[in-house]
């Protein structure tokens, strides 16, 4: 009876299959490669200002200004954008409210908002909750490139807007250059909006540079970028994001954001203008902390059988392929590994909301119908030496007991 109370749009939610794992994880004491969140510790300095914050009582609701003035800075020196701090930035609690609140902002119920698939959930539970229809474009694997035909088939006049995530969740993937220009034409022939997700712009590797969608001609008056301290400076707890938009866009979001959470958190948001003055030094540090991780993880999962056909070029996390041969789907792989080497990860399925049946995409090993789709695995290598370490060793017990995957 209780759930004929619930919404419409309530009911269409189940709980987070990545949350899931991860408490799987502490249950089984198996070690937590499924969700993307650091291991090791947050850099000591900003943390140090975090704790200061804290004693001198910047506990209240706060808005700190000085966030807004260093990012503008920031895009101004980055991407040549020039944005106004005092009109064009909205402080949220992490990149998820600043994503959140830019959809709450733009999307009216039935309205379309094209992805990119594979895509995080989170998109597209938030346009479903502002009452609009995703509309999924599929990336062309191995390598998730962009075919501009699919793309500009998918506007209708009833398209609001485009998500663009790059260095993209969860294949690694950063759009290049020529597919921006695609996605940015569409955008301007359509009067369509963007909103990006630009938390992993820091982290990209073997010398690719993310560019921001707003910076291509004619963008930055309809492009919303939303990005946050958490993956950058490794406190995904903090929940200090934001948003950037044309004033009245970023208006609308501050007015949402204080209906939903009045305020990010205070000593946050101070320890945030330490973290936010770091210098070229720490940024190239991280990035080449995680690509040496990234290269041991494609090394590790190689050798147990799986292929790694597109390496990543950003953010953490590995988009691993089941070998062709392999009879398990992914999230019986995912079980397996739990099961028996004590390792989880995140079945790729969960980045296809589209798929609901085999399709032209299909193939058959040994009588058993997969879509490319249930045929990847998501590792995160946001982890310290030492869980890596321990992965490995798990893996390679695992792979003497039943050899490998396939």
């Amino acid at each position: 009876m209780m759930k004929e109370k619930l919404s419409t749009v309530a009911k269409t939610f189940t709980p987070s299959p990545i949350q899931q794992l991860s408490l799987l994880a502490q249950r089984c004491n198996a070690i937590n490669l499924a969700e993307g969140f650091p291991d090791f510790p947050a850099p000591h300095h900003i943390k140090a200002a975090g704790i200061s914050a804290i004693n001198s009582d910047f506990n209240q609701y706060r808005h700190v200004q000085g966030i807004c003035d260093r990012l503008a800075e920031i895009l101004k020196d980055t991407h040549g954008l020039e944005v106004d701090p005092l009109t064009d930035i909205a402080i949220c609690c992490g990149q998820t409210e600043a994503f959140a609140a830019a959809t709450f902002s733009i999307i009216d119920p039935g309205d379309e908002v094209i992805l990119f698939e594979p895509a995080f959930e989170t998109y597209g539970g938030c346009i479903s909750l502002a009452g609009g229809v995703p509309v999924y474009v599929a990336l062309d694997p191995p390598y998730w490139t962009l075919d501009a035909k699919k793309l500009l088939n998918s506007f209708t006049n009833r398209t609001k807007a485009l998500v663009l995530n790059s260095p993209h969740n969860p294949t690694g993937k950063v759009f290049t250059r020529d597919e921006l220009e695609v996605i940015a034409g569409a955008c301007r022939m359509n009067d369509c909006l963007a909103v990006t997700d630009e938390v992993y712009e820091y982290v990209t590797y073997d010398g690719i540079k993310h560019v921001s969608l707003a910076s291509l001609a004619g963008m930055q008056e309809r492009t919303i970028i939303t990005s946050s301290l958490s993956k950058t400076f490794s406190v995904t707890g903090w929940r200090i994001g934001w948003a950037i938009a044309p004033a009245l866009i970023a208006s609308t979001i501050k007015n949402i954001h204080i209906r939903l959470t009045d305020s990010a958190p205070a000593p946050f948001q101070e320890a945030a203008l330490t973290a936010l003055t770091c210098q070229p030094p720490y940024f190239e540090s991280l990035r080449q902390d995680y690509e040496s991780k990234r290269d041991f993880l494609v090394k590790l999962l190689v050798g147990v059988g799986f292929r790694i056909r597109s390496k990543p070029q950003g953010s953490f996390f590995l988009f691993a392929e089941l070998p062709e041969n392999c009879l398990l789907s992914d999230v019986e792989c995912v079980k397996k590994l739990i099961e028996e080497a004590g390792v989880v990860a995140v079945p790729g399925c969960g980045f296809f909301p589209s798929i609901s049946c085999p399709s032209e995409d299909s193939h058959t090993v040994a009588g058993n119908q997969f879509n490319y789709q249930n045929r990847f695995i998501r590792f995160a290598f946001c982890k310290s030496d030492a869980t890596l370490s321990s992965a490995a060793l798990k893996l390679g017990e695992f792979m003497k007991a039943v050899g490998p995957l396939g």
